[in-house]
């Protein structure tokens, strides 16, 4: 089901659960204006289909101690698809990455690395992801401050691309 195909009762639900994941179906149904138990069911569709993956809490790392996060752009040897799989792998199972995506262009992979402190990034840095095997390059870039940090879609654009094809 792509956003094409959703009705704006749909879309609305979706916007409306990314905003707020923790509202009660009956306050999501009348924010999108329908009862409760077919709201209900659209959200389970939703679900089912793979448009909702999950809901989260939106945790401040900093307050929980984690003081350091680092962007890491890493460059592999081989961009054979068995070592890109055995990188990403690999990067499921490093805690400190919260984040790993391929990229197009110089750099394979971009990660975003969360530390309570500079040392303990550093012995990751220097024992897990520069030691993996396959790793040709690592250049790191520690954030110093966030500026936006949006979860999701920009659905105020869904909304304008559906008029247009009408």
């Amino acid at each position: 089901m792509s956003g094409s195909k959703l009705d704006p009762i749909d879309r609305q639900i979706l916007a409306e659960l990314q905003a707020d994941g923790r509202m009660t179906n009956v306050d999501l149904a009348k924010r999108v204006g329908i009862s409760a138990p077919p709201c209900l069911r659209r959200v389970r569709t939703l679900e089912e289909a793979g448009l909702i993956r999950g809901y989260h809490a939106d945790v401040d790392a900093r307050k929980l101690g984690f003081e350091v996060q680092v962007f890491a752009m890493v460059g592999l040897h081989s961009q054979a698809e068995v070592d890109l799989s055995a990188f990403e792998e690999q990067c499921n199972g490093w805690s400190l990455v919260r984040e790993c995506h391929m990229l197009n262009g110089e750099i394979d992979f971009i990660l975003k690395c969360v530390a309570p402190d500079l040392s303990t990034f550093q012995t990751f840095l220097t024992e897990k992801l520069t030691a993996a095997s396959n790793v040709a390059s690592v250049k790191t870039s520690l954030v110093i401050r966030g500026a936006k940090d949006e979860p999701g879609v920009p659905f105020d654009v869904l909304e304008e691309r559906m008029i247009a094809e009408d």
